[in-house]
């Protein structure tokens, strides 16, 4: 991922959500190590989410020059923007473990009355590991390149006579770094694991002690090419350290853990028991299950009886009943909280009625003290108090006379009653553990001297007592004598069975150790360190010391038994460890129990690597299954890390400086591996399968992208484990003399192990990281490839188990499709196992050797190099033990590197000049439209066993490729199809060559010959690899038209956030050119679909209204300003009757029943005029008319009288206006069933007029449906047929508000004189009129007395409101007047059109009130119930199919009924916004009504985001349930929330 040229800068991008939380599956964030100059992590966040109301991103990650401090967070102010995504960038010159976290004041919910603000709250810490930069003599060294060696170090023998053989054979075989057990000065018990100084290198080794490590790993580096790795051990010390005298306090004993004690005093019995076994008269030897079930019937008898552990558990019930018969008497009662069970003062009486295991639980619940932790013996006990008031219930006060007559011994003699049941649940607990440590004990001791598998530790003695201790007790001497004795038993350390990583098990938490659940280490103390160096600043300034030590001179760490590290230790001592190498790798082995405990530990830490191990895998398959797991991403596998995109880099000032960007998203990233063959304390071939699988693992094991390692014995055949504890023999190696060749007949591996090392790294360092791994039977097939070269090695490997024998076994003839193959060579090991062999081995005096064993050179391999591939057949001669490798490659792609670069470059050249049009063909294209467009000789591309596309276009493609390149999903149809033929290229670039011939696209003649060439390109490819280039070429492509298509658009599109930028791109969607319709009947132009694929041709494409409605957002918002003024002319040249026409088909027969068209269509030439530069100049414009002037005569388009008269926009906005106020009535042309086959005859006439009381314009009937709720009835089986189920006659409150917004419009115009008229005529030549002013005026008085429905059923008399038909109340009615007056009361998302329009109408807390009773009523996760849910018509699922009985939802009559529209959602929340502004004073308050928006916006985006179709839907059913019958994009929809931006940017939060 290096950054192309020294101008570039490689940035990381990193998306936040709402919730502070990084945008990244699994949360895992792994980043590459530091470069110079650095390179950018970027925190992306969108500009008013959560986070940012009063926000604050605060990072660790130090700034340049700086050291790293884990508690030091820099403050990075999160400044909200509506609009924008803010962007964070912070440079990474440093590796380790980083975090981040976010601070911010929650955001409450909408509520409409003022309430106190959240208090600030601050996210959880989120972390992001920076991955070291390895350095070998200078040159990089990358993880997956590492050839890791493990060394018991005490078994190297003294430096440097006897260790320089040995690095001298681990570095001729090809290995680039050495693990070392610890090197410290080890304890009474001689394990490298148990330290007795941590500042102390093992003198016996190192008689120069640090000069002698100095020397050693500077040698090993610049002689050897040998980097080294340490273990570090942090969690004990060994049990004889002479630091432990003078601090106690550094381990866990009974004053620094008092929870211990019965723990200690369990252990002692134990060891006092096995002391005495042969007095006792028990075997001290075990033969049998006989035996070791009398030692338990002594351990019953002389421990667990003698010891009364019960105690532990039990309250003193003497001691408790004198201490409450004492409170009692002297009158000292406490009440507990909550009295007696919530019983009243008149209610004591019933106390008495309890029983005894009711006052017993009282006691437990109440009054129980000591419950905290298990410590000395009766600590639990009961509140004196709390037992008085309960005897003072039941037996009245000392002293007092009661019908009882109880004298304080029968009250004790009570409550001792009570104090027995009150034990009986902690009886049963001890009852449950005492099983568990008899349980436990029988276990380990059966494993240690019976089991085949165990140790068979022999007899019991005092060296060798019958279990393992559990304490370390320091010796008395001058040191220890000045400590408190009881401080002097520390706990040793152990592991246990799926123990939970982050609990202390020799905490307070857990009783591990009291129930013998601890497998124990008897020579490591266990260290304490508490939370933070405060609890024992000794042992955390040694430990730094010691780890600073470990940095100095080794490049990495393995961090023993580091799932019981606490983290906080683990944290504070990686930081010391960094302060002096930064750069440090650090391995870990974890056996957390779970990946996702893992994670924790990784992410925390910032581990380079987890240490896994292949001799783990039980057969050949497990063994195939975990070479998989690390063998790297499969062969063809999709470029995932995705380039965002070159891009010039801004500024602080947000200008361009020049330079260019490399961006990356920030991806999910599995934990690396350090995959071991074997490791330094498991079982060898030789003992878990067959000393021949020795090769076969360890091949394997190399073909891994990761880094790999082996251990000292694994090469020479070690027969068995080197015991690290008790063996004193030192290493011999074959290799550690003569140089190691690669040849037959050698005398072991080692040669093979040079060449596997020496490919391994290279693949490493050059990035091999696709491979394909194949099980099959006794084989195991590995190919690993390079992604660009396709330059790689194959691997067969005949593994051997136990059981397998002697002969080649079954398997198949390999063939490598595409491949090219040459065998570099085949080899099998053969070893001498038998038992003498071994004996002879193993009783070897003079040091630690390897079974007999030598290399066979196998011959005969069939290698078969076709023209389309590459068979290999295995020979006969081929046993269990066997490997053959192959280098492999494939013509024409070694330079691949250059093919990858050639497919992804040169597309923005390719698509510099294309216009939105171009891009339209491009990029969608629905069916019905490439029908259209291609006579109906093509359609979409249809996907065998998949279906067909939604666009023929690149985002038709690229819907479906981004969910497989993201899943890595080359099993998908499409995968499947690519690789049976290249039929998809033929279609993408044989669409744009043909088009590119018809006049009006040659524009894409340049995307079509750079999509050719690119498919030529990768047509010579195997088709395995076929998917993959074919989603590389398609995504280049559809990027570079994508950007393209953001570069034709305004500058607040081009930098906003990326929901915008996507919303912005549907109006490209849905704007092209059909052949079926145009904006007029005689010239071919672009048109806007209403969606896509219900509207994409013919007469159904081209809607007023929807034009309308979405042009603002489409056209106005994004900066298409020429579209948005050629729709606008248009669409005034066909104005007729005073309106537009709801279907333009082209001009032709235009059809006028829509009465709302009109008013949006005055709103979009208002809009036009405020936003566009010069914008008033469209006044002026001249437009030929479809029909005559203010003359309602039809005629068809090839009438003469078409287009021979014209007039000025501004005459056409004052005819609309003028025939409004004069009133319109006209029956449709052509009206009958050719013009609609639903409608009844009365619905054809279409009625205006004007309320010259109100102002308010009225019209329809209960026959139409004049707007956009517009869904007649059909179905003549429920009866519905020809009935509207929405007909909406009278006064819809979206047309009054539109109406007003148009006068107040065209009055501030004549004022200005930038519009001619002032007035509309009132009657014919009478000279009445009425100006602009006085009709708005009109409207704005009598508008919320028509409107508004108050809260306060009192105050109906102040409205025109019916309260007997009100259904609900503070909302504003849908109509005024209606045919049928529910209708007026019912809740539709409608007003919210007005409140955007004409806020001056509303009376803001009315307004802001009816928005949140919408809010929590209406609104969907992505759109607005078109019907309140209270509603008896609200019937929310629409199924246009429906041909049932049902009048309500027969043939889809419910569309408007319920059914949630997306298109309202931007209107409503553009409307809360405006009103909920109004009510803000400050930037922190009006911060909040922007984030209030975005929290309301999450649904949308996740739908466009999610969408096949790269839009927005028409609507969805209830809850956002998909509605199959919609249209999955629709341009209003879009439109609408593009509008919301656009006021975002206008309204401003700091405005």
């Amino acid at each position: 991922m290096a950054s192309n040229g020294a101008a570039s800068t490689e940035v990381h991008r990193l998306r936040l959500t709402d919730t502070g939380a990084p945008d990244v599956p699994g949360g895992y964030i792994y980043l590459p190590p530091p470069t110079d100059p650095a390179y950018i992590l970027r925190f992306a966040i969108e500009g008013t989410s959560s986070i940012c109301r009063q926000g604050s991103l605060w990072v660790n990650i130090p700034a340049v020059g700086e050291p790293f401090q884990r508690d030091k967070f820099r403050e990075y102010k999160l400044h909200p923007d509506f609009t924008r995504t803010l962007e964070i960038s912070i440079p990474i010159h440093t590796a380790g473990a980083f975090a981040f976290y976010t601070t911010y004041t929650p955001l409450p919910e909408f509520s409409t009355s003022t309430a106190d603000p959240p208090p600030p709250t601050k996210t959880q810490t989120y972390y992001v590991n920076v991955s070291p930069r390895i350095a070998l003599n200078g040159g990089a060294l990358r993880q997956d390149a590492l050839a890791i060696f493990s060394v018991v170090s005490k078994l190297m023998g003294k430096y440097p006579l006897e260790w320089d053989p040995h690095l001298r054979g681990i570095s001729r075989r090809g290995y680039n770094m050495i693990h070392f057990t610890p090197l410290m000065e080890r304890g009474v018990s001689n394990s490298p694991y148990s330290i007795y100084d941590q500042l102390a290198f093992d003198p016996t080794g190192f008689p120069n002690r640090e000069k002698d490590i100095a020397d050693l790993t500077s040698r090993m580096e610049k002689e050897y090419g040998l980097l080294g790795l340490t273990d570090v051990v942090w969690n004990h010390t060994a049990n004889n350290s002479e630091w432990l005298q003078e601090h106690p306090e550094a381990g866990y004993n009974v004053i620094t853990a008092p929870w211990l004690e019965s723990a200690l005093e369990l252990d002692t019995a134990l060891l006092k028991f096995s002391k005495h076994l042969k007095t006792l008269g028990f075997p001290t030897t075990l033969t049998s299950i006989k035996d070791l079930l009398q030692i338990m019937e002594g351990i019953k008898l002389h421990v667990i009886g003698g010891l009364r552990l019960w105690e532990f558990y039990a309250v003193d019930v003497d001691r408790d009943a004198d201490a409450a018969a004492e409170a009692w008497v002297a009158g000292r009662v406490s009440l507990p909280k909550g009295g007696f069970d919530g019983v009243g003062v008149g209610g004591l009486e019933g106390v008495k009625e309890w029983s005894l295991k009711h006052k017993a639980q009282f006691l437990r619940q109440k009054g129980l003290l000591g419950n905290d932790r298990l410590g000395e013996r009766f600590r639990r006990r009961i509140d004196p108090g709390v037992g008085a008031a309960l005897l003072t219930v039941l037996f009245g006060r000392c002293g007092e006379q009661s019908p009882s007559g109880a004298d304080e011994a029968a009250v004790r003699n009570e409550y001792i009653r009570i104090l027995d049941e009150v034990n009986l649940p902690y009886y049963k607990e001890y009852d449950a553990e005492s099983s568990e440590i008899l349980e436990q004990t029988f276990n380990r001791i059966k494993y240690m001297r019976l089991d085949d598998h165990g140790p068979k530790a022999g007899a019991i003695t005092v060296q060798n007592p019958l279990l393992e201790p559990y304490f370390t007790p320091l010796p008395v001497n001058a040191k220890t004598r000045k400590h408190d004795r009881r401080s002097l038993a520390l706990v040793n350390n152990g592991w246990i069975w799926n123990a939970d990583a982050m609990v202390d098990h020799a905490g307070p938490g857990s009783r591990a150790y009291l129930r013998r659940e601890v497998i124990v280490w008897g020579d490591c103390v266990k260290l304490r360190y508490g939370s933070s160096p405060d609890d024992n600043p000794f042992l955390w300034k040694h430990m730094a010391q010691y780890t600073r030590l470990m940095a100095k001179y080794f490049a990495g760490f393995r961090i023993d038994n580091c799932h019981s590290t606490p983290l906080v230790v683990g944290e504070y001592l990686l930081d010391e460890a960094r302060k002096v190498r930064p750069n440090l790798l650090v391995c870990a082995e974890l056996f957390t129990g779970s990946e996702e405990m893992d994670y924790v530990f990784v992410e925390r830490l910032g581990l380079s690597c987890l240490i896994r191990e292949a001799m783990q895998a039980w057969s050949t398959g497990e063994l195939s299954r975990v070479v998989h797991r690390h063998g790297g991403r499969p062969i063809g596998s999709f470029e995932v890390d995705e380039v965002v995109r070159h891009r010039p880099r801004q500024s602080l000032a947000g200008q361009a400086d020049g330079k260019r960007e490399i961006v990356w998203t920030v991806k999910e990233c599995p934990v690396h591996a350090l995959f071991m063959d074997c490791t330094h304390d498991n079982e060898v071939p030789a003992q878990k399968r067959d000393a021949r699988d020795t090769l076969p693992n360890a091949a394997l094991v190399s073909m891994c992208a990761c880094a790999t390692g082996s251990v000292m014995g694994y090469d020479e055949v070690y027969p068995k484990l080197v015991d690290l504890v008790g063996e004193t023999r030192l290493y011999t190696s074959p290799y550690s003399g003569d140089g190691v060749e690669l040849e037959a007949g050698g005398s072991s591996i080692g040669g093979i192990k040079k060449l596997l090392n020496q490919i391994h790294t290279l693949m490493g360092q050059e990035g091999y990281n696709e491979t394909h791994v194949h099980h099959e039977g006794e084989y195991v097939t590995v190919h690993r490839v390079h992604p660009k070269s396709r330059r790689g090695y194959f691997l067969i490997a005949h593994t051997a188990f136990p059981g397998y024998g002697v002969h080649r076994g079954s398997f198949h003839p390999v063939h490598l499709t595409g491949t090219k193959a040459k065998i570099i060579g085949s080899w099998s090991l053969e070893v001498d196992s038998t038992e003498d062999s071994k004996s002879e081995v193993l009783n070897d005096k003079k040091g630690l050797k390897g079974l007999p064993n030598h290399i066979l050179d196998l011959q005969n391999f069939a290698v078969d190099i076709g023209e389309n591939e590459t068979t290999i057949v295995v020979p006969q001669e081929f046993p269990p033990g066997s490997i053959a490798l192959f280098e492999t490659w494939i013509p024409g792609a070694q330079h691949a590197d250059g093919l990858d670069g050639f497919v992804t470059t040169g597309a923005k050249e390719a698509f510099e000049h294309n216009n939105l049009m171009d891009l339209n063909f491009l990029l969608y294209k629905c069916e019905a439209e490439e029908r259209d467009s291609s006579d109906n000789k093509d359609g979409v591309y249809v996907i065998p066993n998949f279906g067909p596309l939604v666009y023929a276009g690149l985002q038709g493609w690229w819907s479906v490729l981004r969910n497989i390149i993201k899943k890595n999903d080359l099993a998908h149809p499409l995968c499947q199809h690519l690789r049976e033929g290249q039929w998809p290229l033929d279609y993408i670039v044989g669409r744009l060559e043909r088009t590119s011939k018809r006049q009006g696209f040659e524009g894409l003649r340049r995307p079509a010959e750079w999509l050719k060439l690119r498919f030529s390109a990768i047509r010579k490819l195997p088709s395995f690899l076929l998917p993959r280039y074919f989603a590389l070429v398609v995504r280049t492509a559809y990027n570079a038209a994508w950007d393209r298509g953001l570069e034709l658009m305004g500058e607040d599109v081009r930098r906003g956030q990326g929901f915008l930028k996507k919303l912005a791109m549907v109006g490209v969607q849905q704007t092209g050119i059909v052949k079926s319709t145009s904006l007029y009947p005689d010239k071919t132009v672009p048109s806007l679909a209403a969606g896509l694929p219900h509207f994409a041709v013919d007469w159904a494409r081209c809607w007023g209204r929807d034009v309308f409605i979405s042009l603002r957002g489409l056209y106005l918002g994004t900066g298409r300003y020429a579209d948005a003024k050629e729709h606008i002319l248009a669409f005034a040249s066909v104005l007729k009757h005073g309106m537009i026409p709801n279907l333009l088909d082209g001009g032709k027969r235009p059809r006028y029943n829509s009465r709302d068209s009109i008013w949006f269509f005055l709103q979009s030439i208002q809009d036009y005029t405020k936003i566009v530069p010069n914008g008033l100049d469209i006044l002026k414009e001249v437009v030929s008319r479809r029909f005559l002037p203010y003359d309602d005569t039809w005629f068809e388009a090839d009438d003469p009288r078409a287009y021979s008269k014209s007039s000025t926009v501004e005459d056409i906005i004052q005819e609309a206006l003028q025939r409004h106020a004069r009133g319109i009535s006209f029956r449709e042309a052509n009206a009958g069933p050719g013009l609609d086959m639903q409608m009844r005859p009365e619905g054809f006439q279409v009625d205006i007029k004007v309320d010259w009381a109100t102002g308010i314009i009225f019209g329809g009937s209960q026959f139409n449906c004049g707007t956009w709720m517009d869904k007649m009835g059909e179905s003549e089986k429920a009866g519905t047929k020809g009935i509207p189920a929405t007909p909406r006659d009278g006064a819809a409150i979206e047309i009054t508000g539109l109406l007003y917004s148009a006068l107040v419009w065209l009055k501030e115009l004549a004022r200005d004189g930038n519009y001619k008229y002032t007035s509309v005529k009132l009657g014919d030549g009478d000279g009445r009129a009425i100006t602009f002013r006085d009709w708005a005026a009109k409207i704005e008085k009598s508008f919320e007395r028509a409107y508004y429905v108050p809260l306060d059923p009192k105050e109906d008399d102040w409205y025109d409101v019916n309260s007997k038909v009100v259904n609900r109340r503070g909302i504003y009615k849908d109509l005024y007047r209606s045919g049928k007056e529910y209708e007026d009361y019912q809740l539709r998302p409608n007003f919210a059109v007005a409140m955007c329009v004409a806020p001056q109408l509303f009376e803001p807390t009315k307004a802001l009130q009816s928005l949140s009773i919408a809010d929590s009523v209406l609104r969907g996760p992505t759109g607005m119930a078109t019907l309140d849910p209270k509603d008896l018509n609200y019937r929310p699922y629409y199924n246009n199919s429906e041909d049932s009985s049902d009048p309500a939802t027969s043939k889809g009559r419910n569309y408007h009924q319920g059914p949630e529209w997306l298109w309202l959602t931007g209107f409503f929340l553009r409307a809360l916004l405006k009103f909920d502004l109004m009510r803000r004073k400050t930037p922190e308050q009006r911060v909040e009504s922007f984030q209030q928006i975005t929290r309301r916006l999450v649904g949308c985006a996740k739908a466009i985001d999610e969408s096949l179709w790269a839009g927005l839907a028409e609507l969805t059913n209830k809850g956002g349930e998909l509605c199959p019958d919609s249209s999955p994009t629709q341009a209003w929809s879009a439109g609408c929330l593009v509008d919301l931006f656009h006021d975002g940017r206008e309204l401003s939060i700091h405005h």
